[in-house]
């Protein structure tokens, strides 16, 4: 894995350093009177001065990621990734308008649009829909996730809803709300502009608390601890056999960033070199820094 500090940003700086190489043009034992010298100039190439705060100036991330997920280990996976700015700048694209088999990363799209029509405050079977929502996302829970898409009345509802938070109905198809089902499909732009328009939208308190936090909460309690990554990445899991997903948010040095990596293989081979790389990925993320 190659490392990146943000000073490298700048161009490389070649400088021309005069060397003589002396070579003797006689043998030891010759008289040191008469030994002669050649003088050569050598090209050295000198890097700018490193700076003192370590990090992946964000222009270098495309390079990162893509050495990530062309791995041989990751032959016959197909990734479909994006990262942006909560302004909506684009930092790494890969198929981002893929449909993809997105696991429980569906519950992002039930639980958003739940707290945009329904009062947290109410109740489902006793319990407070603000910790229905909770639970949903933060513990990944199929049932609650299944029972919240009912009380809002279905897909099409759901496709209704999202469309005034700006949510395009044509970047996913919805079975179920769990993200059991493999009739699910989602794109990666579809979830990263759910993100970022939850980020401010109706409950985005309680969005936002409902997402499991690196190291330390809900599904990625015990994904990448004693890392940079943790408490700083906030993000949806989604598991299934030859899927596996992450989106969600991180709190960089460079300000927040918005992606969903979403990974499908064949369900015959293993899924931890996908788990391995997604968690990189965020570790990435988590260390981007200015450029200068």
């Amino acid at each position: 894995m190659n490392f990146f500090r943000c000073g490298f940003a700048l161009a490389a700086i070649a400088t021309s350093i005069s060397l003589t190489t002396l070579t003797k043009a006689k043998k030891a034992d010759a008289n040191p009177n008469l030994t002669n010298y050649n003088s050569q100039t050598i090209e050295i190439f000198v890097p700018p001065p490193e700076t003192k705060r370590a990090g992946i100036c964000p222009h270098f991330i495309p390079s990162v990621i893509d050495n990530i997920v062309e791995r041989p280990g990751l032959k016959g996976s197909k990734w479909a990734i994006l990262v942006q700015s909560l302004n909506g700048s684009t930092i790494y694209s890969r198929n981002p308008d893929s449909y993809m088999i997105p696991a429980s990363n569906i519950k992002l799209l039930v639980t958003a649009a739940a707290l945009q029509k329904l009062n947290p405050q109410g109740q489902i079977r006793s319990r407070s829909i603000r910790e229905w929502i909770i639970t949903t996302n933060l513990r990944s829970n199929n049932s609650y996730a299944d029972v919240l898409l009912r009380y809002l009345g279905g897909y099409s509802r759901v496709r209704s809803i999202l469309s005034t938070i700006g949510v395009d109905s044509a970047g996913y198809r919805m079975a179920d709300g769990s993200g059991l089902s493999r009739n699910n499909l989602a794109t990666p732009r579809t979830l990263v502009n759910t993100l970022r328009a939850m980020y401010s939208a109706r409950g985005s308190e309680i969005f936002l608390a409902s997402l499991p936090v690196a190291g330390q909460t809900g599904t990625l309690k015990n994904r990448l601890r004693y890392t940079s990554a943790q408490g700083t990445v906030k993000a949806k899991t989604g598991t299934l056999r030859g899927v596996r997903a992450l989106s969600g948010y991180v709190e960089s040095r460079q300000g927040t960033l918005v992606f969903s990596a979403i990974a499908n293989q064949p369900r015959n081979r293993s899924d931890a070199t996908l788990v391995k790389a997604l968690d990189e990925i965020a570790l990435r993320l988590s260390t981007v820094t200015s450029c200068r």
